[in-house]
C-alpha cells in the first residue's frame, strides 16, 4: 500500500484527489488548519460512504507556514508521494493580502521541499503550479516553455514556487514536478471563484433567493476544465520514471461573458436582466487570455480532458440548483421554478 500526503486536502482539488487515491488503495493523509468551525465538508463523505470498506484517510492538524510541524509530520507519515495543493489561491484577493499570499503560496513550497531534504525521504513531490504564471502571455497557446509574466501577487508567488521546485529537482536529485494547471472547476469550487459565483447566483435567482449578480470583467478569456479529471493528471505525473513539468488544459478558451450566457441560458433566464457590472471586481492588472497546450501530457502521460465547457457549466448549474432548491423549500419559497426547469432539462 502506498502512502500519500496532501496539503490542501479540504479544497476542491484535494477532495477529488483524496477520492482518487483511496480508490487506488492508497493510505491518504491530509493536513488541515485548526479553526473554530469545521471545513471538511468536501471530504466528509469519504468517512460516511457505506460502500467504501477499509478507507484509510487520516487528517492531521498543521500549517504550511510551520516548518517544524511539517518536518515532524514527514517523519511520522513517511509518505511515498506528496501533493502540495495548499495556497492562498484567490487571484483578486492576492492584491489585498500580497504578503500573506507570497508566504503561503510561494515560501511554503520551499518549507516543504526543505522538510523533505531534512528528513531524507525518497518521496515524490507534486507542486500545484498555475496558468496565472503566464499572465500577460508571450504566446498563444501557452506551453511548458512559454516564458512567465505574472500579473498578480498570486501569479508571482506561484512562479517562485515553480522555480524552487525545479531548483530542488536539479540540485538535490529529488523527484519533484510541476503541474501547470489551467482553470479547473466543479460543483466543489469555492463560492467566490468566478465560475461557482455565476452558477450559484443563477440557481439562487431562479428560486427567488437573490435578485442580482455583480461581476467585473466579462471579456477575460480562460481555458476551463473539470477538476475531477485534472487530479488524474496530478497522479499520473508522479507515476513516471522521471520527474518533469506538464501543462494541463483543454485547449479551448471561453470568455466570462460566455460563462454567464451559458449558465443563465441553461436555467431559462435572460442574463442581461440580472447581471450588473461592479468596478470593485476588476483586478488592478488584468489577464486577458489564457489558453493551454497539453500536448506533452497527452503524449507522455496519456492524459486528455473528457468534459466540454458546456457540459461542465451544466454540471455546476445542476448542483447549485439542487442546493438552492433545498434552501428555498426550507424558507417556504415556491419550488415550481425548479420543477419546471427539471422538466425542461429532461426534454432537452
Amino acid at each position: 500500500m502506498k502512502t500519500a500526503l496532501i496539503t490542501g486536502i479540504t479544497g476542491q482539488d484535494g477532495s477529488y484527489l483524496a477520492e482518487l487515491l483511496l480508490s487506488k488503495g492508497y493510505e491518504v493523509h491530509g493536513i488541515i488548519r485548526r479553526a473554530s468551525t469545521f471545513n471538511t465538508e468536501r471530504i466528509d463523505h469519504l468517512y460516511q460512504d457505506p460502500h467504501v470498506n477499509g478507507v484509510k484517510l487520516f487528517l492531521h492538524y498543521g500549517d504550511i507556514a510551520d516548518s517544524t510541524n511539517l518536518i515532524k509530520l514527514l517523519y511520522r507519515i513517511q509518505p511515498d508521494e506528496i501533493y502540495h495543493l495548499a495556497a492562498q489561491s484567490h487571484v483578486r484577493v492576492s492584491f489585498d493580502i500580497p504578503e500573506y499570499t507570497g508566504d503561503v503560496t510561494g515560501i511554503a513550497t520551499v518549507r516543504l521541499l526543505e522538510a523533505i531534504r531534512e528528513t531524507g525521504l525518497k518521496t515524490r513531490f507534486y507542486q500545484a503550479s498555475s496558468s496565472e504564471m503566464y499572465g500577460k502571455a508571450h504566446e498563444v497557446p501557452q506551453r511548458e516553455n512559454t516564458p512567465f509574466y505574472p500579473r498578480s501577487p498570486y501569479g508571482a508567488a506561484k512562479v517562485y514556487a515553480y522555480w524552487v521546485t525545479v531548483n530542488y529537482r536539479e540540485s538535490y536529485g529529488m523527484y519533484a514536478c510541476n503541474g501547470i494547471l489551467f482553470n479547473h472547476e466543479s460543483p466543489r469550487r469555492g463560492e467566490t471563484f468566478v465560475t461557482r459565483k455565476v452558477t450559484r447566483a443563477v440557481a439562487r435567482i431562479r428560486f427567488g433567493l437573490d435578485e442580482k449578480l455583480y461581476m467585473g470583467n466579462l471579456e477575460a478569456k480562460r481555458d476551463w476544465g473539470y477538476a475531477k479529471e485534472y487530479v488524474e493528471a496530478m497522479w499520473l505525473m508522479l507515476q513516471q520514471d522521471e520527474a518533469s513539468d506538464y501543462v494541463i488544459a483543454t485547449g479551448a478558451t471561453h470568455s466570462v461573458r460566455e460563462l454567464v450566457e451559458e449558465s443563465f441560458g441553461y436555467a431559462g433566464l435572460d442574463w442581461t436582466k440580472y447581471v450588473d457590472i461592479d468596478p470593485r471586481y476588476y483586478r488592478p492588472a488584468e489577464v486577458d487570455l489564457l489558453l493551454g497546450d497539453a500536448s506533452k501530457a497527452k503524449a507522455k502521460l496519456g492524459w486528455q480532458p473528457r468534459t466540454t465547457f458546456r457540459e461542465l457549466v451544466h454540471l455546476m448549474v445542476d448542483a447549485d440548483i439542487a442546493i438552492a432548491e433545498r434552501e428555498a423549500y426550507a424558507r417556504g419559497f415556491n419550488s415550481s421554478a425548479g420543477e419546471k426547469m427539471g422538466a425542461e432539462r429532461k426534454r432537452s
